[in-house]
This record gives C-alpha cells, structure tokens and sequence, in this order.
C-alpha cells in the first residue's frame, strides 16, 4: 500500500503544524485528452498537482517539505510540478530553513514531452543552491522512486533513506523489458539493495525517519553548546606539543612522566593490536544525536569505516573513520572507505560543520581489485582535500596507523594521539622485510622510524598525547570519555577560529613539517 503525500506530512511533522505553499499550478499547453487526464488525476489524488509543498514543525523545529503525490499521474513531474518545487526551494533558501523532501514518482511527466523531462535541470539547480547556502537538504525515498525524479533531486541529499520495500531505479522494469524483451534482474532496484551497495543510508519506516532527521537537525542547525569549565575538562596529564608542560585552563603544572614516554614502541605496535581495544564505534557510544550514514552515496560501501553525524559534548561534527571491528587481515579498507571518507570531507565542508577523523588501520588492501579500483589515486585526493577543506578539521590517531590509507585521514588542523598510538609507512615487520629481508627486525625498526605518539608529538606530526592508563582496552570506557572529552575540546577552539586563519595555519604546518624548527 502506498503512502499519501497527506499521509506522508501527517506522520512526518508535528500535528496539526503544516502550512501549504502551494498556488494554482501554472498553465501548461494540454491537448484535449491530456486536460481530461489532469483533471481525473486530481479527482483520483484529492490534489491539484503530483507534489505538495509548504513548511511545517519537525519535533518543533521549523522545516520546509516537498511530498510527491504517486495517485497523481503516478507521481510524474511536468512543468507545473517542476515550477512548485523550485518555488519551494527557493523559499526554503531564502528563509533559511532545512529542506526534507519525499519522491514518489514514475518519472518524467510523458505527456509533456522533452519540456517536461529537462524540468530536472532547474530542480536540480535549485537544490544545489540551497545546499551551497549552507541548509541541509534530507530525502526520504517513498515506493516507487524512478526515473528522472531519482536521477535528479532524490538522488542530491545530504543523507538520504527510503521505505522498506521500496523500488527505486532509473529505468522502470516495465520500461526494461519492453526495450529489451527480458525482465529487469530481480531484487537489483530495491531499498535494500541500494542500500546494501552504499547508494543510500537506511531503509526505514517513516516513523523512524522522523526521529532520523530530528537527530540530523540538531547537530546540523543547532549551535555548539558550551563546554564546562576548561579546568574540570582538562586531565592534567593530558600533553601539549610545543608547551613542554602539563597546562589545565590558566594553571601550569610541572613537567611529569608520561606512560607512554619509556614504553618501547613495539610495545605500543603490541598493545595497538589487542582485540578488545576501544574503537570509533565505543567513541560514539558517547556522542550524542548519533546518525549512521552509510556508503559513498555513488554505489560503494566499505564495512570497515564508520561514517556518522553527531555531537561530542555538545559540538556537532561528521565522524569518519576506520572500524576495527570491521577489520581482519582477510577484510582490510579499500579504494570505496577512501571515498567514503571524500563525501565525508564534502559533507563537512558544505553544511560548514567540522570533521572528525579516526585513523585505526592495520593497513590498506593489498588486491588487484584495490589497484584496479584506484586505491592510490584516492589517497592522494583524501590529502588533496584535507589540506584545503574549508571547514575545522580534528584528526585521531587511535590505534594502529599503518601505511598510506592512515596517511590519508591524518592532515588536520589538529592531530591527537592515543598514549599507544602509532603511524609508520608500514606495519614494522613490512619495514624489516624491506630493509633486512625478514619481519625478525620489526621492533628494531618500530624504534628507528619513530613511529611512538611520543616520538610523533616531537616531531611536530601529532599535537597532543591523551593518556592511557596504562592500556586502553584496561579501562575502555574511562579511556573513550577522556578522547570524546579531549577531540571536543579541539572542535570547540577551532570553530571559534575563522576559516581563513585556519587554512593559512594548516598550510604553514604541513609546509614545515620535517623541516628545522617546523
């Protein structure tokens, strides 16, 4: 049974809070036939047109909607549909508010012709312009979503969901089979399916949605919210490069042996490796208004990263970044994590909140298919883009940081580091085999290279330690509040900071970096 777009509004937004934007549709050239078939269609609808548009009240905050209407001509846009979209768009733009739109449609309206079908152009410009103001733009895809309709805006939110069971493809199976006498693959153009494959981010009933974007909006349109008092926030413990002293709020402390100062590096490669080690998905336990995206929206999903929205004491960001839960030395990130983490940056970047990095990899793939699929372009273009990412940037050496697909979510604009975490070229036994032809020179080389947080912190790559007591999987979740507390902080002073200043710094700090005195 398909929902209504009245339904749709009524199970979405607060009751009673809707108000319609809608006017008259504009006139359009109809043959006698097609005039009678508006006419049935909004009989059979209850509506004027295929969509309705207004604003309303989400959990209280101000949203604007769009909601196709599938009982009218099923769904189709034509020029009248097209031309109340932009409409609400625009207003949507012009008064600031997020945009949750609901598709249901067969596509473009055929009675209409080519007119009709490049409607797609002007719908998809609108909404890029109101994504590039800075508002968040949130799709549900309704049963069925097809055609130019999905090829256009339900294919441009900043998140997007669908329906449980819903069919959703560019070219309709009816259509397929005409063109070319066999029937489309089965279960290829379902929710699930697209889900599955990292083109949308959950399938969900409607009631779940609600609470879906109500999460989104709080972190997107809300302001920060202040931290408690520096000194109750920072352990006194907890070191800052360049400072040489323990620094809580206005007060210094003298300088004090750290765990970590002494401990072998090998010993911290060991200690980075246990499996009950705290990872991103224990750092989100703590964050608030937590939403789970999923896949590079492109037809890519790596199960072993973690993407989310969310708030860490209070600071909203994006969090991206490598799931050791995910991980195996059979199952290892590939070139689709590495675009993951890209629309994470773009994300970030266009809805003007800072990004969270989580570096936590054994390693990046070792496979033809990795080669094939471009793993070593997209490390370059995950740098590329970090160095010029106009938006606060915190990166997190949590555990393991082998090798480039590490390398590729380090540049920020601050780097913290667990007690035990670590970053080198390679694992220390692929630097033995390397350098001495066997892995027995691993801890040596784990020395040489300087891979410790300590070490990592001198020479100006990391710029503060957070402590273990003395292993983070001992005290998993004292560890993961300090972290949470910490990477808070960070995001707190950064977007106070303008942008400008923040780039222009960036760009110092990796300009010097290895140099003397950088």
């Amino acid at each position: 049974m398909k929902i209504s777009a009245r339904e749709l509004l009524g199970e979405l937004l607060d009751p009673g809070s809707f108000q319609s934007w809608d006017r008259p549709p504009v006139p359009v050239d109809a043959s006698p036939s097609y005039a009678a078939e508006l006419r049935a269609a909004a009989v059979a609808a209850g509506t004027d047109e295929s969509v309705l548009t207004g604003r309303g009240l989400l959990r209280g905050r101000p949203v604007a909607v769009i909601a196709c209407e599938f009982a009218f001509l099923a769904g189709s846009i034509g020029v009248a549909a097209a031309e109340r979209i932009v409409s609400a768009v625009e207003r949507a733009t012009e008064l600031g508010l997020p945009l949750i739109a609901s598709p249901t449609s067969g596509g473009t309206r055929m009675q209409e012709g080519t007119v009709a079908f490049v409607q797609m152009v002007k719908v998809a410009g609108a909404i890029a312009a109101h994504k590039s103001a800075g508002n968040p733009y949130l799709v549900y895809l309704r049963n069925p979503t097809m055609g130019g309709v999905f090829a256009s805006w339900g294919s441009l939110g900043h998140m997007t969901f669908a329906e449980p069971g819903a069919l959703i493809g560019f070219l309709g199976p009816r259509v397929y089979k005409a063109l070319y006498g066999r029937d489309f693959p089965e279960g290829v153009q379902t929710a699930e399916n697209l889900y599955r494959s990292g083109v949308i981010d959950g399938v969900v009933p409607i009631s779940v949605f609600r609470r879906i974007a109500h999460r989104a909006l709080n972190v997107l349109c809300d302001a920060p919210q202040s931290l408690p008092d520096r000194e109750k926030e920072r352990d006194p413990r907890e070191f800052d490069r360049g400072v040489g002293i323990f620094e809580s709020g206005h007060e210094l402390y003298g300088p004090a042996l750290r765990e970590s100062d002494d401990l072998p590096a090998w010993q911290s490669v060991l200690i980075s490796r246990r499996a009950d080690r705290p990872g991103i998905r224990e750092l989100l336990r703590h964050a608030t208004d937590r939403v789970p995206l999923s896949g590079t929206g492109q037809g890519e999903a790596d199960r072993t990263v973690v993407h989310a929205l969310a708030r860490l004491r209070g600071q909203p960001c994006i969090i991206f970044g490598h799931d050791r839960a995910g991980q195996s030395t059979d199952l290892t990130m590939g070139p689709a994590a590495l675009r993951e983490a890209r629309r994470a940056m773009h994300l970030a970047a266009e809805l003007r909140i800072p990004l969270v990095l989580v570096i936590d990899t054994m390693g990046a793939s070792l496979s033809r298919e990795a080669e094939e699929r471009g793993l070593a372009p997209e490390i370059a273009r995950c740098l590329a883009d970090l160095v010029t990412l106009d938006t606060p940037t915190v990166s997190i050496l949590l555990g393991q940081g082998s090798g480039g697909g590490a390398l590729a979510l380090l540049p920020a604009d601050r780097v913290l580091a667990a007690a035990n975490g670590w970053l080198a070229p390679l694992p220390p036994e692929g630097a033995s085999v390397i350098v001495h032809r066997d892995t027995m020179h691993g801890p040596h080389l784990a020395a040489a290279q300087r891979i410790r947080s300590v070490d990592l912190q001198e020479d100006g790559i990391v710029d503060r330690i957070v402590p273990e007591y003395p292993d983070a999987a001992d005290e998993p979740v004292d560890f993961a509040l300090r972290m949470v507390a910490a990477i808070a902080r960070e995001v707190a002073a950064l977007t106070a900071e303008p942008a400008a200043d923040l780039l222009a710094a960036r760009h110092r700090r990796y300009r010097r970096l290895g140099l003397p005195g950088g």
